[in-house]
């Protein structure tokens, strides 16, 4: 094996590490956000005296995908609120 053949692997791995690294963390995130989704699921349940018993998998499944969707807009909104913070830009005037 060449030299520049083993520079080439090393480097290859090198940026597929940074890439593997953030598929990782992308799905941390998204499993972070679902098990959030499913306790959100269950207490919104339980306020109307049900539970995933009562439901078939494809309703549990939209139930728990719209509180997926309010976790991650309520994690957007609070960004843009951060940024225009850190920026000195006030949002109530």
């Amino acid at each position: 094996m060449s030299l520049k053949t083993i520079i080439k692997e090393n480097m290859d791995k090198a940026f597929d590490y940074s890439k593997i690294k953030s598929t990782t963390l992308k799905d941390k995130i998204k499993e972070k956000i679902r098990e959030n989704a499913v306790i959100s699921t269950k207490a919104r349940l339980a306020q109307v005296h049900k539970t995933f018993d009562d439901y078939t998998n494809e309703e549990l499944e939209i139930i728990i995908s719209d509180e997926e969707r309010k976790i991650i807009d309520e994690l957007k909104t609070k960004s843009l609120l951060l940024a225009l913070a850190a920026l000195g830009l006030n949002v109530f005037i």
